[in-house]
C-alpha cells in the first residue's frame, strides 16, 4: 500500500512539472514564434515598393531615401534593392545610392516585405530628445507666436499638441493665426510651423511620414506630427488631432529629414506601391524566430521538417488525446469495448472516410463479415486458418464495394478502402467468439460500445482546433502521458458499476 501511494505521488509530481513545462513552452511559442490557438489564424504580409525617378545631368549621382527603422508596429521580413549601375549603402534610417556620370531618366527601386507585429503594437520607443531651442524669431514674430500659443490653450484637447492642431483646423481661421501663416503653404510647411510653435512651449516635435496599408499604386506618404510629452513620443494626425498610431499604418520615416534627397539630378519623385497577401502564422514562424533571435530552438523542432513529415506528425500528435478518451471510457466509465484501441482505429478510419459514409461502410463490412464467419463456424476450422480466411473475405468484400462504388458513383462504397483490413477482420472474429461464448447480446454490446467510443473519439480528433493545438503545442502530450499513468493507479468503482451495486447500498450492507 505504501509503495502504491509513493508511485501515485511521484506521478503527480511529474504531472505538475509537465504542466509547468507545457505552459511555459506554449507562452514561448506564442510570443517569439507567433503561434496561435486558432488553426485559421492568418497574418497580413505587405509588399511595399518605393519607385524613385529623376533625370540625371551627367554628373556624380547621390540619392538618399528615408526608410523604416525598427518599428514596433510591424516587422520587416525582407529588403530588396533594384538599382542597376548603382552602389548602395544602408544606414539606420536611410539607404543611399551612388553612381558616376549618369544621364537621362533613372529608375531605382527599394522594396520591403513586412508583417503585422501584434505583440508590439503601439509601442513607439525612442531616446528622449534634447530640450527644443527657441526659434530664431525677431521680437514681432516671437510675440505673434506666443499669442497663438495662448489662443491654442483655450481650444479643446487632451494636451498642448491636440489643442494647437485644433486651432489650425478650425473654420474660419483665427485672424492672428491667419496673419502668422504664409499666403500659400504646403502640408509639410504647416507641420513645420506647428513644430516652431511647440518649441515656444518647450515641447520637442518632429515630422513623421507613414503609409496607409491599402493596396494601390503610386501612393504618397501621409505626414504626421510627433511630439515628446510626458517622457514618451506621441503621434498625432494633423488633420484630425487624433493621437496614436492608426490601424494598418506603417511609420516609414521619423524625424525632420526629407524623405528623398537627390544630387546630380532634377525632377525627382518617389511613389509607393503596396500589395497585400495573406499567409498562415505557421508559415511565418521561422522568420519570426529569426527576427526575435530565437531561431536556435526553432531549427531543432519538428516545425523545421518538410511539410510531408509535418503532416504525418500532425496526425500522430492527436493520437494521445484519443487514447486518453479510450482509457477514461474503459477505466473510469466502465464501457467494455472489443480491444483497447479498436475504437481509436475506427475513429481514424471515420476521419479518412467522413462520418456518415464511414459509419455506413463499417456497419456493412462488419455485418457481411459476421454472416460469413457464422457460415465458416460450421466447418470447424482451426483458429489461424479461420482468421486468415476471414481476412481474405474482408478483402474481397472491400473489392466488391469499391467496384460497385466506382461504377455507380456511390461514395459510401468507395470509402471502404480506408478501413484497416486486419483490424476489421479481428473485430469480426472477436465478435463471433463472444457470440459463441457469451451469446449474441454480449457480442452486440461490445460491438455497439466499440463503435460508440470510436464515434466519441472521432468528434474529438476530427476537430481542427484540437488537431492544431496538439500539434503546435505538442508538449501537452507529456501531460496526457502522466494523466494516463495516474489513471492506471485508479482502483475504484467504474461509473457503470454504481448501478450494479446500488441494491447493496439500499439494503445498508
Amino acid at each position: 500500500m505504501k509503495h502504491f501511494f509513493s508511485v501515485r505521488l511521484l506521478l503527480t509530481i511529474f504531472l505538475a512539472l509537465s504542466l509547468g513545462f507545457a505552459g511555459y513552452s506554449m507562452y514561448y511559442k506564442i510570443k517569439y514564434w507567433g503561434f496561435s490557438l486558432s488553426p485559421k489564424q492568418s497574418a497580413n504580409v505587405w509588399d511595399i515598393e518605393a519607385h524613385i525617378t529623376f533625370t540625371a545631368d551627367n554628373s556624380p549621382v547621390k540619392v538618399s531615401l528615408g526608410i523604416p527603422t525598427k518599428n514596433k508596429g510591424f516587422k520587416i521580413l525582407e529588403e530588396n534593392v533594384t538599382a542597376e549601375g548603382y552602389q548602395t549603402s544602408k544606414y539606420a534610417d536611410r539607404i543611399v545610392f551612388t553612381a558616376q556620370n549618369k544621364t537621362g531618366e533613372q529608375d531605382l527601386y527599394y522594396k520591403i516585405i513586412i508583417f503585422d507585429n501584434t505583440w508590439g503594437k503601439d509601442k513607439l520607443k525612442d531616446k528622449a530628445p534634447a530640450a527644443p531651442k527657441l526659434p530664431e524669431f525677431d521680437e514681432q514674430k516671437l510675440a505673434q507666436a506666443r499669442q497663438i500659443v495662448k489662443l491654442s490653450q483655450k481650444m479643446s484637447g487632451n494636451d498642448a499638441v491636440e489643442k494647437l492642431i485644433n486651432l489650425f483646423n478650425q473654420e474660419p481661421l483665427d485672424s492672428a493665426l491667419k496673419s502668422y501663416l504664409p499666403v500659400q503653404y504646403a502640408p509639410k510647411t504647416k507641420i513645420e510651423i506647428m513644430q516652431e510653435l511647440l518649441a515656444v512651449e518647450g515641447i520637442a516635435a518632429r515630422t513623421a511620414r507613414g503609409l496607409k496599408l491599402e493596396e494601390g499604386q503610386k501612393i504618397t506618404p501621409d505626414l504626421m506630427l510627433e511630439a515628446y510629452i510626458n517622457g514618451a513620443w506621441h503621434l498625432y494626425d494633423p488633420a484630425t488631432a487624433k493621437q496614436g498610431l492608426p490601424d494598418n499604418f506603417l511609420l516609414f520615416q521619423r524625424g525632420g529629414k526629407s524623405l528623398l534627397d537627390v544630387e546630380g539630378g532634377i525632377e525627382s519623385t518617389v511613389k509607393f506601391s503596396l500589395q497585400k497577401s495573406i499567409t498562415s502564422t505557421m508559415n511565418l514562424a521561422s522568420r519570426r524566430a529569426n527576427l526575435a533571435e530565437k531561431s536556435g530552438w526553432f531549427d531543432h523542432t519538428i516545425y523545421s521538417l518538410p511539410l510531408a513529415q509535418q503532416n504525418t506528425l500532425k496526425w500522430l500528435s492527436v493520437f494521445p488525446i484519443g487514447i486518453l478518451l479510450v482509457v477514461l471510457m474503459r477505466n473510469i466509465v466502465g464501457v467494455q469495448t472489443m480491444g483497447t484501441f479498436t475504437p481509436m482505429l475506427i475513429s481514424m478510419s471515420l476521419v479518412k472516410t467522413g462520418f456518415v459514409t464511414g459509419l455506413t461502410c463499417f456497419v456493412a463490412i462488419i455485418l457481411l463479415g459476421l454472416i460469413i464467419r457464422f457460415i465458416m463456424s460450421k466447418l470447424n476450422l482451426l483458429l489461424v486458418p479461420r482468421i486468415s480466411a476471414v481476412v481474405i473475405f474482408v478483402i474481397l468484400i472491400i473489392h466488391f464495394l469499391t467496384f460497385v462504388g466506382y461504377n455507380f458513383d456511390i461514395k459510401i462504397a468507395q470509402a471502404s478502402v480506408f478501413f484497416p483490413i486486419i483490424i476489421t477482420a479481428w473485430v469480426i472474429e472477436r465478435a463471433s467468439i463472444t457470440w459463441e461464448e457469451d451469446g449474441p447480446v454480449n457480442a452486440g454490446k461490445e460491438l455497439f460500445n466499440s463503435l460508440l467510443v470510436g464515434i466519441i473519439v472521432y468528434f474529438v480528433i476530427a476537430n481542427d482546433y484540437i488537431r492544431h493545438f496538439m500539434f503546435v503545442f505538442n508538449e501537452f502530450n507529456l501531460v496526457i502521458l502522466f494523466v494516463v499513468m495516474l489513471l492506471g493507479t485508479y482502483t475504484g468503482y467504474r461509473l457503470t458499476e454504481l448501478k450494479r451495486f446500488a441494491p447493496l447500498v439500499k439494503k445498508g450492507l
